[in-house]
């Protein structure tokens, strides 16, 4: 689930993470290449973290340098060899030290807010539509996310899994995910019925 692990690492903010702390923390779902790694950062597909895959790969040297990741060379007959990044004791010790350090704050950058905040002066219209597509974007996510969590689960229940599951942490940040959209869900619904019952008035202006 490496995918979930990234989930929270950027959702809706600003995020003080750096690229090195995500990579790590990706790391720990196991042994993989950069290709598995660049799909998990794929914000096309997830929209956990946006980092191109030359990020990714300029990142993947800059930790293997630094002792913290090692690779192991895969030899492919039909295909290049690829190369299969793990931690190292050094890397956990790194984990070890960006998990006691005091978090900063994240620091929300949500343009469609500040497009809601002028409405009143501004295409009502086009932010109505707008507002549209944030909540059918959020709907979908959402579906996914529910989608990931029924594989996690895996028949069991939530009191099950969490009894019985190695680690947790990949769990918490997808229900943090399914939270923020549930709330994007909410939030955008009673915009939009706020924002349409006005639409005339606004429109005129």
């Amino acid at each position: 689930m490496r995918l979930v692990t990234l989930l929270i690492i950027r959702i809706g903010t600003l995020s003080v993470v750096s690229l090195r702390d995500a990579v790590l923390a990706a790391l720990l779902e196991g042994e993989a290449s950069g290709y598995d790694l660049a799909k998990g950062f794929d914000a096309s597909v997830a929209n956990f973290w946006m980092a191109t895959p030359q990020q990714l790969y300029r990142e993947l040297d800059r930790l293997a340098e630094q002792g913290l990741i090692q690779a192991r060379i895969v030899h492919q007959d039909r295909r290049p060899n690829k190369r299969m990044f793990s931690l190292t004791e050094a890397g956990y010790d790194a984990i070890l030290q960006f998990t006691a350090r005091a978090p900063k704050p994240s620091v929300i950058r949500d343009e469609l807010a500040v497009k809601v905040m002028a409405v009143d002066a501004g295409d009502a219209q086009a932010v109505r539509d707008f507002m549209v597509e944030r909540v059918q974007w959020a709907k979908a996510k959402l579906q996914r996310y529910e989608r990931v969590r029924a594989r996690m689960l895996d028949g069991h229940s939530e009191a099950e899994y969490l009894s019985q599951a190695e680690r947790v942490g990949p769990y918490l940040t997808l229900l943090r995910g399914i939270s923020f959209e549930k709330e994007n869900i909410r939030w955008g619904e009673r915009a939009l019925t706020i924002i349409e019952h006005r639409l005339p008035d606004a429109s005129a202006r």
